[in-house]
This record gives C-alpha cells, sequence and structure tokens, in this order.
C-alpha cells in the first residue's frame, strides 16, 4: 500500500458522518459481558454475537470500520464467509487489534505497559493477508495524585510509535490509542492535565519514528473527571476541555479522531460526542467515534442469546450508530431516542 492509499483508507474510516466499531474484545472480556446476560461463551456463541453486528442490514451508513480480535478475523459466518469478506462486501473496512494487552511495568507499582512488539511484523503481514485495513494499539494510564509516572507515559508513547510505524511499513492504517483511564477520584482539571501530558509523549515518539501523520487515526479519551470525583463535570464542560486539550496537542495533519467511550454508557458517550462537534472554532480534524460497549450493549440486551431476539437487537445498534453518526454531525438530539422505544 502507498502512501496515498494509507491516507485514502484513512479518511474513508472518518468519512463524514461515519465511525468504527470496536469489536475487538479478547475473550475474557467477552465470555464476563456474555455470562452477564446468561449467555454461555463459546466459540460458537462468539461469533453468532459478532455476526449479528457484521450483517445488520444498512448500517455501512454509519459505520466506516470494525475492529476486531485474532479469534474473530478468523472466523467465519452462519453462511461459510470469513468475517473480512462480510464486511467488506458490507461496505465496511476490517480491522484488526494487534497488541497484546496490558502487563504491569516493572518497577513502577501499580502501573501497565502494553506489550506485544515482539514478533509484530509478521503478525500484521498475517493481518493483511486476511484482510485487515487498519489496526489498533491501545495504552492504558492511569490517573491519581501522583501517577501516571513520566517512565509510564514514556514507554507507552515508543511502545505505540513502534506499532504504528510498524503498520505503515505493512501497508496498515494504525490507530493509536492512548487511554487515560476514568478510574479513580480525579477531576476533570486533573484530567486535561494527564492528558495533554501524553498526547504530548505520543506525538514526540510518532515524530521520531516519522510516521506518517496523515496515514494514522487517534483514538483518544474524552476528558472526563474521574467515575468517583465528587464533581461531576456537565457535558458542556466535558467538550469544552477535550476540545481545548486537542487542540493544543495534536497535530492539525493528523488524518482523524476517533473518540474511544472508555466505560460512559451509551447516552453519555453519545451526549460528549455531539457537544464536541457543536462547538463552535477551529476543528482541524474529523471528529467521530470508536465505540465498544456504548455501541454494543443495547444490541446484547436485546439479544441475550436467542436467534428469535437477533433482528431486535440488529435494530437496537443500526439506532445507536445512526445517533453515534448524527453526535459525529453534531445533529443528535434526545428525540431521536424515541424511534428506538418504538
Amino acid at each position: 500500500m502507498t502512501i496515498s492509499e494509507l491516507e485514502s483508507t484513512t479518511q474513508q474510516l472518518v468519512a463524514r458522518g461515519k465511525g468504527i466499531l470496536a469489536a475487538d474484545q479478547t475473550v475474557p472480556t467477552l465470555t464476563k459481558r456474555l455470562e452477564a446476560v446468561r449467555i454461555s461463551s463459546d466459540e460458537n456463541s462468539r461469533r453468532a454475537y459478532r455476526e449479528l453486528f457484521f450483517t445488520t442490514e444498512g448500517v455501512a451508513e454509519f459505520i466506516s470500520g470494525v475492529i476486531m480480535h485474532d479469534e474473530t478475523i478468523r472466523q467465519k459466518s452462519s453462511r461459510g464467509v470469513a468475517f473480512p469478506d462480510v464486511l467488506t462486501q458490507q461496505g465496511i473496512i476490517p480491522g484488526i487489534k494487534v497488541d497484546a494487552g496490558a502487563h504491569p511495568l516493572a518497577g513502577s507499582f501499580g502501573e501497565l505497559v502494553t506489550e506485544g512488539l515482539d514478533g509484530l511484523r509478521a503478525r500484521l503481514e498475517s493481518y493483511r493477508a486476511l484482510g485487515a485495513r487498519f489496526a489498533k494499539w491501545r495504552a492504558v494510564i492511569g490517573v491519581s495524585e501522583t501517577l501516571p509516572t513520566a517512565t509510564c507515559i514514556s514507554v507507552n508513547a515508543h511502545a505505540l510509535a513502534r506499532y504504528a510505524v510498524l503498520c505503515q511499513e505493512q501497508g496498515i492504517v494504525p490507530i493509536v490509542e492512548p487511554e487515560v483511564l476514568m478510574d479513580g477520584t480525579h477531576t476533570i482539571q486533573r484530567c486535561e492535565q494527564v492528558t495533554g501530558t501524553v498526547l504530548q509523549a505520543v506525538f514526540d515518539a510518532l515524530n521520531d519514528q516519522e510516521v506518517l501523520l496523515e496515514g494514522m487515526l487517534l483514538k483518544p479519551n474524552m476528558v472526563i473527571a474521574g467515575r468517583d470525583c465528587r464533581t461531576k463535570a456537565t457535558v458542556q464542560e466535558v467538550a469544552l476541555a477535550t476540545l481545548r486539550c486537542l487542540r493544543r496537542h495534536v497535530p492539525t495533519a493528523v488524518g482523524g479522531i476517533a473518540f474511544l467511550s472508555g466505560g460512559q454508557d451509551h447516552l453519555a458517550a453519545t451526549d460528549h460526542l455531539n457537544a464536541i462537534n457543536q462547538l463552535d472554532g477551529r476543528k482541524p480534524w474529523p471528529l467521530t467515534f470508536s465505540y465498544g460497549r456504548a455501541l454494543q450493549d443495547e444490541a446484547l440486551n436485546a439479544w441475550r442469546g436467542r436467534k428469535e431476539n437477533v433482528q431486535d437487537a440488529q435494530w437496537a445498534f443500526f439506532h445507536r450508530a445512526k445517533c453515534d453518526s448524527a453526535a459525529a454531525l453534531g445533529r443528535y438530539t434526545v428525540s431521536m431516542e424515541r424511534e428506538q422505544a418504538a
């Protein structure tokens, strides 16, 4: 894939009014979610769960790409079609999660570093052959009065940059995801401070590795107070702090920004994205979504593992994707939720 092709794929992923479905949960994570609604987790139930999203008719109007897990990209639909081909036939770009998860950072109590660089070039070649056109790597940054340490930020930024340049070498668009976690009692001001520091370090590392910024996407957290903070920020405060932080630390050359939901429920994730896009002023990148649970939870609750519920589950997914698409345009309204109720 040439530079122009990397840029073209990047632009398709953040096309106007479109976002990305993050369906890349690991087997243990997805098992917990399935078992929470009394669905036994095995390869077949996980395949059926993914398939209801991948085959939702018309959802390509709102969803540009899907991030898959290693298990998923190798599976086939109930009709025997490989999942990457199912997505491509829908007009949706297949993607893949390539990191090996977050592990304890040696010498830094309570912090994590994402691993998976060993053998990554060969894995990317394999995923490319399976149909993946973009990839994702997630770094996890915890927040407290003393955390994160400079070491934690530095090693995670370096890993993100190495991953990104290896992706582009193989003709795969990298999604760079430095997630500052919502866990904790920190204020929105502390979140903005940490997020800015992390983003600055990440882009310094990306520039050091000569990553093509136009051929990558950033998947950041929104600037939000910690889940246990006594002072909750308003939707407008989140929007203002998030856009201000991005303007200060993200180069205008970046191909696009697709926010993670980061533990927000589906309504909060939609509200915040909408408010960010409604703000006046300079927005040099498309600002859209790359949501996991915030796009899937309503459908999972509707499905509950039953074939007779697939249509209802697909409608729930279609509706949420439509709402998030509207939010990516700054056109979402609460009245749109009545469509789901109806």
